[in-house]
């Protein structure tokens, strides 16, 4: 099967629907206020406690702008939060090509929407395995999965996608939406796809390194391993 290859791509692309998961909830007040103020018509797809801070933020008018990413993909969270945006609609809102009318049809058939903008920031998986009671399992627990690889597919697709990763962007972004009628360009969205693949690296990293200082003894002792079938 041929890759794609885009050709014709926007300079300047209107933000309409966005995609908020983060687990650093600081600015956020700032920044769905001002994605509003900028776009009164957005809407924005959300995750676990993301949405119910963006809920408490937006008040009554939190029905007609937010929606849950299970009740956008019709698929109810895995139990502890595992599996929660790893879904094709998602993917289709990421990956999408805005010229390509095969992923028109795709997104069409699948009742998908576009998605403009991703602010997802991840596990503090570093934060975590730099203290001293530190085991395997809680290292484990805070690998994550679901937001490096939104991060990666928006940064991928800068095209048409912008990517927030670093709560320090969320002022600059909602002043370059303000100035440009709800739009961001493609020099922006260029820029923080470069920061966006910086983090997943760091974080990627971050894991490589505590696994490797790990001895198969350590891990096994953490859990109650069964033996026989």
């Amino acid at each position: 099967m041929a890759l794609n290859r885009v050709q014709t791509i926007d300079d300047r692309v209107r933000v309409k629907t966005a995609l908020v998961s983060v687990w650093d909830k600081s600015g956020l007040d700032l920044l769905v206020k001002g994605l509003l103020a900028t776009t009164p018509d957005l809407r924005i797809l959300s995750t676990g406690g993301t949405h119910g801070v963006i809920q408490d933020i937006l008040g009554p008018t939190a029905r007609d702008r937010l929606r849950q990413i299970s009740d956008y993909t019709g698929q109810p969270e895995l139990q502890g939060g595992l599996v929660k945006t790893l879904d094709f609609k998602v993917y289709l809102g990421l990956l999408s090509e805005t010229y390509n009318e095969a992923h028109h049809a795709d997104m069409a058939r699948a009742g998908a929407v576009l998605i403009d903008l991703v602010v997802v920031n991840l596990y503090p998986f570093a934060g975590v395995v730099s203290k001293p009671d530190a085991t395997p399992e809680t290292a484990r627990a805070n690998i994550d999965i679901g937001g490096p690889c939104m991060v990666r597919a928006a940064a991928k697709n800068f095209h048409r996608v912008a990517v927030l990763t670093d709560p320090a962007d969320y002022a600059p972004i909602i002043a370059e939406l303000s100035a440009g009628g709800g739009a961001l360009s493609l020099a922006t969205r260029w820029r923080l796809a470069q920061k966006a693949f910086t983090a997943t690296a760091a974080y990627d990293a971050a894991i490589c390194s505590y696994l490797a200082r790990l001895d198969f003894e350590r891990v096994s002792a953490d859990y109650d391993v069964r033996t026989g079938s």
